[in-house]
This record gives C-alpha cells, sequence and structure tokens, in this order.
C-alpha cells in the first residue's frame, strides 16, 4: 500500500475533530419545537366550504394539543379534558395547575384553564389566560371565540364582538360566526 500523501493524512488526523465539531454545532443549533402550522391557517382561511374547514379546523386542535413539550404535560392536558367532560371542574383545573406550572410556554394549557374556569363561572380569570394563550398563540381562535363569549356575558358586547370577528378572521366557518352583529350603525 502507498503511502499518503502529508494532506490527506492531515484531513485524516482532524476528520474527527470535524466530525465533533460538527455534532456539537447541530446539538446547539436552536430548533423549533412547534410544528410549522402556517399552511394549516392559509388552508382554513381560504377553505372551500364549511366540511373542509371542519376538517382542517381539527387538524389545528390536533397540533395544538400534540404541541405539548413533554408526553406527560400531554397525558396531563388529556386526563384534565376527560375530567371536564364529566364535570369534574376542580379536578381538571387542578391538573391543569400543574400543566402550567411545568409548562408555561404551552399555550394550549392555558386555554384549557381557561376554559375551565369560564365553566366555573369566573371569568375574570378565564379572561387572564386566554390573554396569555394569545401571547404564546395568536392565531388561537378557540381562545379569541372564548375571550368573546365572556365579553358578551359580561355585556361587554363591542368588545365581544371585536374578539369574534379577529376569530373569524383567521377562521371564517367558525361555528360562533352566527353570533356577529351586522352593523347597522347601532353602537354596540
Amino acid at each position: 500500500m502507498s503511502p499518503l500523501p502529508p494532506l490527506a493524512r492531515l484531513c485524516r488526523s482532524l476528520r474527527p475533530a470535524v466530525l465533533a465539531l460538527f455534532g456539537l454545532a447541530v446539538l446547539m443549533s436552536p430548533v423549533s419545537s412547534a410544528p410549522d402550522r402556517e399552511p394549516l391557517f392559509e388552508a382554513l382561511k381560504n377553505a372551500p366550504n364549511e366540511l373542509e374547514a371542519e376538517k382542517i379546523e381539527n387538524e389545528i386542535w390536533k397540533s395544538w394539543l400534540e404541541s405539548a413539550p413533554t408526553p406527560e404535560i400531554q397525558a396531563k392536558l388529556e386526563q384534565a379534558m376527560e375530567r371536564r367532560n364529566v364535570y369534574d371542574f376542580q379536578g381538571a383545573r387542578d391538573l391543569l395547575d400543574e400543566v402550567i406550572a411545568e409548562a408555561p410556554d404551552y399555550s394550549e394549557g392555558w386555554n384549557q384553564r381557561a376554559y375551565v374556569l369560564f365553566l366555573q363561572g369566573n371569568y375574570e380569570a378565564s379572561l387572564e389566560d386566554i390573554e396569555r394563550a394569545l401571547e404564546l398563540e395568536p392565531r388561537h381562535f378557540g381562545a379569541l371565540s372564548g375571550k368573546a363569549m365572556i365579553f358578551m356575558t359580561l355585556g361587554r358586547v363591542k368588545l365581544g364582538q371585536k374578539a369574534l370577528r379577529e376569530a373569524v378572521e383567521i377562521h371564517p366557518y367558525l361555528k360562533e360566526r352566527n353570533m356577529l352583529i351586522q352593523p347597522s350603525g347601532v353602537d354596540l
């Protein structure tokens, strides 16, 4: 076997170091754990009919629910939703308190707790959680719709209509869209 030229020997000896540096660079590069929902939101906004919009809406909800930072957080969220569905609002709230404490940047934890607080009649606390959910996920049409429902329940119709219009701008086939009041010169 012929001896390697000096440059080839140098490259060969540096190879492990270059691979290690490349691996370190990959590990340290920022990785977005949030899925790219842009195509879904674009498709939702341009859905040709209610049936197609519902399919896309379901994909967005699935994406929100599955974007929990850990499987344990997702399991707690799902357990909280199950408790809520059987009217164990306090049990659901306790689990969601844990979700938020463990994952304060997970928008769906805030949104789900806001819903439970709404069901408990604690509208002000619900609005606070909705605002946090919207800070983390500004296109959360569910949170915006919830905000609209609370404002309208409290008699703050103008604010409720504003929030509902924002939600419908994101999701034109939103079920609550039938609650929009058509402008008629009446001051809301």
